[in-house]
């Protein structure tokens, strides 16, 4: 889209689960609500319910009625004004006639809005493109959450190794066999007692682990990989922390110990390399190599993806999941002020899987981690 293609940028969304609608305003509601930007004015558009909470809270230049907008289509003789309608009779009064949206607006609004004579065009994301240079205080918010996944994460690697190896080979808490429910259960009451929400936590062992997203299920055996990858989102700002840690309660084989070490070798090559300006393609390829090299083939096996088969990295914000990634479908470059996951990950049928995971921010000459607690396998 050329910049002059539209007057204003419009997000019709609920901020509690649209990143763009929070990041732009600061304000947290689970309804959709009306954001306007006109040449670096910030407008929002409330509901009676809403009104003075945004005002005291949102960070915008003006809070307008949606009620008013809605009496004026009344006695226009329309009774129960739909969003399009109303934001038709905003747009009239900032003289707005063409808007550029996310790809996410709703195509019902847009195109009730197009029938209204309003030129509405989608956006590639970023829509903010701001969104990946991360502020000091950004960065403050993001540790903030990386704390409280490390406190999650203490909570479960302390049950782990509380835990007791039975002659059945499964590990045993105060005489209960260990489950992954019940491991996930004691880390998400603890990220929650700190005042952040828990969401999916990963706590998978042995095949399991083959699958990265597979959140985990049943009892748990000693002797192998028990992969705990936790993501809080703070309930105040919105931001979110990412920690993954690979351990074992017993022994591991001498191939996963080896992979262990493959995979903590891989994540200092990323520690190495991103900086300002690195390729995200390089990076990646960089790791994906060394693994190859080590014994750790990547591609598919027995009718399904094993080796290192997800990128090395994302990046981390308001979304779990931003830009930019650091994988092989793009060659970006990284810039200072992106905050990235660093988490390479070896997978195998028989063998189980392996992933670390840190959070640095990027800086000039290099990154700095936000993750403080050790790695380790063996507990």
């Amino acid at each position: 889209m050329r910049n002059n293609s539209h007057d204003a940028q419009l997000i019709y969304s609920a901020s509690e689960s649209d990143a763009n609608m929070l990041w732009a305003t600061r304000f947290f509601a689970p309804d959709p609500f009306i954001f306007i930007q006109k040449r670096g004015k910030r407008y929002l558009v409330m509901s009676d319910l809403e009104i003075d909470r945004a005002k005291r809270q949102a960070s915008v230049d003006a809070v307008l009625s949606y009620s008013k907008y809605v009496k004026r289509r009344q006695k226009e003789g329309i009774p129960f004004p739909v969003a399009a309608q109303v934001l038709a009779e905003v747009m009239k009064d900032l003289n707005i006639k063409r808007v550029a949206v996310p790809s996410t607006f709703p195509v019902g609004v847009a195109d009730q809005l197009r029938r209204m004579k309003i030129k509405v065009q989608a956006k590639t994301d970023p829509f903010w493109p701001d969104r990946e240079l991360k502020t000091k205080e950004e960065i403050r918010f993001i540790s903030d959450s990386v704390r409280a996944a490390e406190v999650g994460m203490e909570a479960g690697i302390d049950v782990v190794r509380r835990s007791e190896i039975g002659k059945d080979g499964y590990l045993y808490l105060d005489g209960t066999r260990l489950t992954s429910e019940i491991l996930k259960t004691i880390i998400n009451t603890t990220i929650m007692a700190q005042g952040y929400v828990p969401s999916h936590t990963i706590v998978a062992s042995g095949n399991q682990c083959v699958d990265p997203h597979n959140q985990g299920s049943g009892p748990i055996r000693a002797h192998t990989s028990i992969i705990m990858d936790i993501f809080p989102r703070s309930q105040r700002t919105g931001y979110f922390g990412d920690i993954t840690r690979t351990v074992v309660r017993g022994r591991a084989t001498e191939r996963l110990q080896h992979a262990y070490k493959c995979v903590e070798a891989g994540q200092e090559i990323g520690f190495r390399r991103i900086r300002e300006g690195a390729n995200v393609y390089d990076i990646h390829k960089e790791i994906l190599d060394y693994f190859t090299f080590q014994g750790f083939p990547t591609g598919p096996s027995g009718g399904r993806m094993q080796g290192f088969f997800h990128g090395t990295g994302h990046g981390l914000g308001l979304d779990i999941h931003e830009a930019p990634g650091i994988n092989m479908r793009n060659k970006n470059t990284l810039r200072c002020g992106n905050v990235v996951t660093v988490e390479p990950g070896l997978y195998y049928e028989g063998l189980g899987g392996v992933r670390l995971e840190d959070v640095v921010f990027v800086t000039k000459t290099g990154c700095k981690n936000l993750v403080r607690i050790p790695k380790f396998l063996e507990v």
